[in-house]
Formats: structure tokens, C-alpha cells, sequence
């Protein structure tokens, strides 16, 4: 029996993910404009879903097993107690502990085509975006190979506000993803197994790490560090810049 192809680029994947730096098969856009080409994936949905839970203790962020594949675990059950006892502080930190949804899609980075596909992680309102833009008739398939269209990616903070935002705005002519077409079939095998990106813990691993994080105490003094190290602020917004800071530093883990 020969090597399993695809089982050896999911290893490679997974080692990719946890080396950092340039060799990280993750994309996070940098200040000002960038391009980008979503792949499409073989099952027709290049928008990947998953459910995490982030700053528990020294865990930089990691996916909640009841969210992403019903299983009962102790952090979902206490989560639930949380907000059943309905005070002030018990919902705080249930909103705290709550597992949060993030998004990812296959991507090639215009100008650094050479470091192959990424995969870029973001939030709802981005995934939104995306999702009408596909809907848009005037655009077809944004992911198709040969017609798609490229993206361009604004990010940045805008002027008075506390967190960075993303403006996606596509391309006005559609393009090939690459010239060459032995290329572009190279590129679209390459796409990383979304289920190995990240990994996964059972509920007995879920519910030690909460034991850990309750032993270690949640005083307010903990709270306000957490608060700060996260952007957290009074606005509307606040949630946002917090788990978007969160859901950083699990992407440069």
C-alpha cells in the first residue's frame, strides 16, 4: 500500500499550525489594504464554522466540545448554571467562559503567492459580508478558479474607535486564481483539513482545565487584569475587541 497523500499533508498542516511565525499555515491581515482569493473547497462550502472558548486559565483558546460535536462537557453545563443563577456577577462570567464562533476560509494572499494557501480566521460580521457577496448574482462564484473575483481586505482602526475593523470590498473585473491551470489544481489539493487545525479535547480534559482556572480564583482584581490585557472597554463593542485579541493569540500560538 503507497503513502496516504492527504494524511501526510493534514501532519504537515498540524505542524505548520503550532511552528508560528511565517511558517504558520494561518493568514491574519496587516494594517492597511491586502488581496485575497477564497479557494473553493470540495464540498462546496469554503466558510468553516467552529466554537471556541478562550482565556481559561493559560489556555490561549480551544474548541468547545458540546458547540462543535455535541458532547456534554463540564464547561457547557457550568456556563448554563452561570446564567440559571441570573445575578450581576454569575452572568458576567458566564459571558466570559461562553463559548464564541469563529470562522475560517481557504485563501490565497495576492503578492505572496508563493507561501501557498492560508487560512483566514474571522468574525461574524466579516463572514456576513462574505455571505452576500456570494448571494450577489452580479458576482456569481467568487471562488471559482478560472472567473472568481479577488478581495480586498481593509483593515485597521478607524479613527476613534477601539478595535480594528475589516472592509471587504471585491474586485470590479473577475480573474483566474492563477495562470497556470496544473498550478491552480496544485493549489486547490493543498487546502489544509479544517477538522486538523485545531486540537481537540475531550470533556474530561475540559473539565480539568476549569477545575485549574476555578482553583485559581476569579476575583475581581483577576477580572480587571483580563479587562485590560484585552482592550475590554464600556461600549457596545467590547466584546468584540475582546475576543478578537483572544482569538489572535490562539491563531499565533
Amino acid at each position: 500500500m503507497g503513502i496516504d497523500l492527504n494524511k501526510m499533508r493534514s501532519k504537515l498542516t498540524k505542524l505548520q499550525n503550532r511552528g508560528g511565525g511565517g511558517d504558520s499555515v494561518f493568514w491574519r491581515p496587516k494594517d492597511g489594504e491586502q488581496t485575497i482569493r477564497i479557494l473553493p473547497t470540495a464540498d462546496g462550502d469554503p466558510f468553516k464554522d467552529f466554537w471556541f472558548h478562550y482565556n481559561l486559565g493559560d489556555n490561549p483558546g480551544f474548541l468547545s466540545p458540546k458547540k462543535n460535536f455535541g458532547e456534554d462537557d463540564p464547561l457547557d453545563s457550568f456556563v448554563r448554571e452561570l446564567f440559571n443563577e441570573s445575578t450581576d456577577d454569575s452572568i458576567k462570567m458566564a459571558k466570559n467562559l461562553m463559548a464564541r464562533q469563529r470562522f475560517f476560509s481557504p485563501v490565497l494572499v495576492r503578492g505572496e503567492e508563493g507561501q501557498g494557501v492560508k487560512i483566514w480566521g474571522y468574525g461574524k460580521m466579516a463572514y456576513e459580508k462574505l455571505l452576500s457577496l456570494v448571494l450577489n448574482p452580479e458576482y456569481g462564484d467568487i471562488t471559482d478558479p478560472e472567473e472568481g473575483t479577488d478581495l480586498v481586505i481593509h483593515y485597521g482602526k478607524p479613527a476613534g474607535a477601539s478595535f480594528p475593523q475589516t472592509k471587504i470590498t471585491p474586485r470590479r473585473k473577475s480573474t483566474p486564481l492563477v495562470e497556470d491551470v496544473q498550478h491552480a489544481e496544485t493549489l486547490l489539493q493543498s487546502i489544509p483539513e479544517f477538522n486538523d487545525l485545531f486540537e481537540r479535547k475531550t470533556p474530561d480534559q475540559v473539565g480539568q482545565i476549569l477545575e485549574e482556572y476555578l482553583a485559581g480564583g476569579t476575583d475581581a482584581e483577576e477580572n480587571s487584569v483580563e479587562e485590560k490585557k484585552y482592550g475590554k472597554t464600556s461600549d457596545t463593542n467590547s466584546d468584540v475587541s475582546e475576543v478578537d485579541a483572544a482569538f489572535n493569540d490562539l491563531l499565533g500560538s
